[in-house]
């Protein structure tokens, strides 16, 4: 019976619209109640009233004993019924009714989110903030032309789906049964070793829709994800890079594998048109997000998109920049937080942003010298108190780790930076409502 109690006040969450309908039911009982009463008139009142113990001590235990009984079996009954109808409409969710309801009524109308970037950096920081909003928008860079993406971009002459593959798991519902699956990648010596499923499936189904977006919408709906993955661009385009010595590389693979210093990034075949449902999700957002993310391979390239900055920069929505955690070998070696911010201002006016995310957390020795091996160092704080960026800096331990390529490796904590962002952002806070609390 107490369990029973408890799992009805579960449901009390505020804005949950569920209160209005307990407290409509109750009234409703006793208008029954009254009914009856007026049918068979005062006779059975008082014959009822005249069965109960004669002392006072007996008479109260009576009516407590009913009493709980009422709301234990009234609770009891409620939530049965939820999670019949629930089993009916979802029979596969691994959901509780009252976790289902939260979701679709707080989650839903949470506030809406874009979050720029691509690899491993944008799919961790949407892992966690699907817990928090379910109205997020993924712009993702299709730059990419290495490892499986890379070949079958070559090969049958489709944009590159790793990233967005990435970004769709990380939003599904059932994101570590499905991950499984979708990430598995095909072994042997065959032309498929190497390929991940799920990259096979997002190019087939560009073939099969006719477009990479309509494709993304497919896998996106196959998977029940929360928000949406949108490419930053539908043209098939590739990173140019100016390096310090002049020199022209082009190609993503090439770009990182150089040494010398990238003086300048451009893409291939300007200008380079956006895909429309990008702008407009910038123009809606109530929070824009950038980072964490390789500089030069994840961020930079959806600024290059004609357009996109220019939205950003316009944008009424609070902005919010994410520092990485570590260096990158080929990319980013020796930079500093302030480097980094340097950069990306050359691409982006900086202090349009109001806030600077940074890690104050220190990885282990043994995950630092596993690092030094790869010529990566943590990304050193020197950003002081943002003044010189026009930023309010927030630091927090962020650090986190994940399986990456069969070893651990140092990622954000996917729910650490999500309630981070929750706490820190008006946005969040205006909500009016605790987002740390679970229902």
């Amino acid at each position: 019976m107490k369990a029973s109690v408890r799992g009805l006040l579960r449901w009390l969450v505020p804005g949950m619209r569920v209160k209005r309908w307990i407290l409509l039911a109750v009234a409703s009982t006793g208008l029954i109640v009254a009914a009856v009463l007026c049918a068979f008139g005062a006779d059975l009142v008082r014959a009822l009233y005249r069965s109960l113990p004669d002392s006072g001590a007996g008479r109260g235990a009576v009516i407590g004993a009913l009493a709980a009984a009422g709301i234990g079996g009234f609770g009891l009954a409620l939530r049965r019924l939820v999670r019949s109808i629930a089993a009916g409409v979802a029979p596969r969710s691994r959901e509780t009714p009252s976790t289902m309801i939260y979701r679709t009524r707080i989650l839903d109308r949470g506030p809406s989110v874009v979050a720029v970037g691509g690899g491993t950096g944008l799919s961790t920081l949407l892992r966690g903030l699907k817990e928090e909003t379910s109205n997020i928008t993924a712009v993702v860079t299709v730059t990419d032309d290495g490892g499986s993406s890379g070949r079958l971009r070559e090969g049958i002459d489709v944009l590159p789906p790793g990233d967005v593959r990435n970004c769709i798991l990380a939003l599904a519902e059932d994101e570590t049964e499905m991950a499984t699956f979708l990430q598995y990648r095909f072994a042997g010596a065959h032309e498929l070793a190497g390929h991940s499923l799920g990259n096979l499936l997002l190019s087939g189904l560009e073939q099969a829709t006719g477009g990479f977006d309509r494709a993304v919408e497919a896998m996106s709906h196959l998977l029940s994800i929360r928000g949406d993955v949108l490419p930053s661009t539908l043209t098939k385009t590739h990173l140019v890079a100016t390096m310090g010595d002049g020199t022209i590389v082009e190609g993503e693979t090439r770009i990182v594998s150089d040494p010398r210093r990238i003086a300048r990034l451009e893409l291939a075949s300007p200008p380079v048109t956006p895909y429309p449902p990008v702008l407009a999700a910038i123009d809606q957002a109530d929070l824009i997000l950038i980072g964490p993310g390789s500089l030069y391979t994840s961020l930079i390239p959806n600024l290059l998109v004609e357009g996109i900055a220019a939205a950003i920069e316009r944008a009424s929505a609070e902005k919010v920049l994410i520092g990485n955690l570590m260096t990158q070998r080929g990319e980013t070696d020796g930079f500093t937080l302030s480097d980094h911010l340097r950069v990306l201002a050359e691409y982006v006016d900086v202090r349009c942003f109001d806030l600077l995310i940074a890690n104050a957390g220190t990885p282990s020795r043994e995950m630092l010298a596993r690092y030094r091996i790869e010529a990566a160092e943590p990304v050193v704080d020197d950003v002081g108190d943002g003044s010189a960026f026009g930023l309010t800096v927030i630091r927090e331990n962020l650090l986190g780790t994940a399986e990456w390529a069969g070893k651990e490796t140092l990622k954000h904590s996917p729910a650490g930076l999500a309630r981070t962002i929750v706490r820190h952002s008006r946005t969040f806070s205006h909500r009016g409502r605790s987002y740390d609390a679970t229902p």
